[in-house]
């Protein structure tokens, strides 16, 4: 069975990095772009939506199409900051706050508020979800499995955010001995973590300042814990050589991410202006046109799941 390429995109408000930063969906203008180029190669992204750009008429009547044909997929992704219904929160950092920060039944009535948004809006099922800032527990998965979906994509391997903190204090989820390969996170409930790496190779298009050669040097000897993401001053060699490790192992998938901010000029810090996002967009093609000639075929992340189930099941 040929290898799946998942392209998940946290679908939200134009530059979140920034705490001080209000709420505007600008970003919406630009994802056409982005959904059309992943289309050419026959892939199928998954738009996994929070609750301003759910509510931006402009993104739901562009998309609605995609979803109905199923061009696109699109799945749930919650900011607890502004996630209404709003609850009183202790404020001990000046950080966003993670779901995970409230009481149960003031996550179950965010988490509704936002699923009930989604459905009707689009008038589908959504049953994929990433959480914001990447933050899982116990009650959370058993809050997704109740609810009905099928496939979360929060884990990223390798990876430890407890010293990134929520508004409370409360630090961020430790993945750091998280397996690379799916499991069932919950009963029903399949967990498909972010494709993360090791590593060693001198990538030459990321040279774009003296430090660099530093940085790609140190990489090379000593390895480094590669995203299938594009950071700022993306190497498309990176990223290709990436695909290249899931291609060569018994991995039956390959998971690419980005923010939907990040394809607008200055919707976010890496991506600051035109040239930066032309930039961009020429090195997620050349991604897209390795895994292509790789084999790799388009796939939602629900669809992926059912698959997965499938296969074991038969097994």
């Amino acid at each position: 069975m040929a290898k799946k390429l998942l392209i998940t995109i946290d679908t939200e408000a134009d530059n979140q990095w920034d705490v001080s930063n209000g709420i505007s969906t600008e970003n919406t203008l630009f994802l056409p772009r982005f959904q059309e180029l992943a289309e050419n190669y026959g892939f199928v992204p998954t738009w996994l939506t929070n609750w301003e750009m759910c509510q931006d008429d402009r993104f739901v009547r562009y998309m609605k199409p995609k979803n109905d044909s199923g061009k696109c997929e699109i799945g749930m992704h919650l900011h607890a900051w502004n996630n209404p219904p709003e609850f009183p929160l202790e404020e001990k950092t000046d950080q966003r706050a993670y779901l995970i920060e409230y009481p149960e039944e003031q996550m179950e009535a965010k988490f509704d508020t936002l699923l009930e948004s989604l459905r009707n809006r689009f008038e589908a099922p959504v049953t994929s979800h990433r959480s914001g800032r990447w933050a899982l527990d116990e009650r959370y998965a058993a809050l997704l499995a109740k609810k009905g979906f099928i496939v979360d994509c929060s884990v990223t391997p390798h990876m430890d955010w407890t010293m990134a903190p929520g508004q409370t204090g409360l630090p961020g989820s430790d993945y750091s001995q998280s397996p690379e390969h799916p499991f069932e996170l919950y009963s029903g409930l399949l967990e498909v973590p972010m494709t993360i790496r090791r590593t060693h190779r001198f990538a030459f298009d990321a040279l774009h300042e003296p430090k660099d050669v530093l940085r790609q040097g140190k990489r090379l000897v000593k390895g480094q814990w590669q995203w299938l993401r594009p950071p700022k001053n993306p190497s498309a060699s990176a990223l290709r050589g990436l695909l290249d490790d899931v291609d060569s192992s018994a991995d039956t998938y390959a998971m690419f991410m980005i923010h939907s901010s990040e394809l607008m000029p200055g919707g976010s810090p890496n991506f600051p202006d035109e040239n930066s996002v032309d930039d961009l967009f020429g090195v997620i093609e050349k991604a897209f046109s390795h895994a292509a000639e790789l084999g790799f075929k388009g796939q939602g992340l629900t669809a992926f799941a059912k698959d997965y189930y499938i296969c074991r099941r038969t097994d």
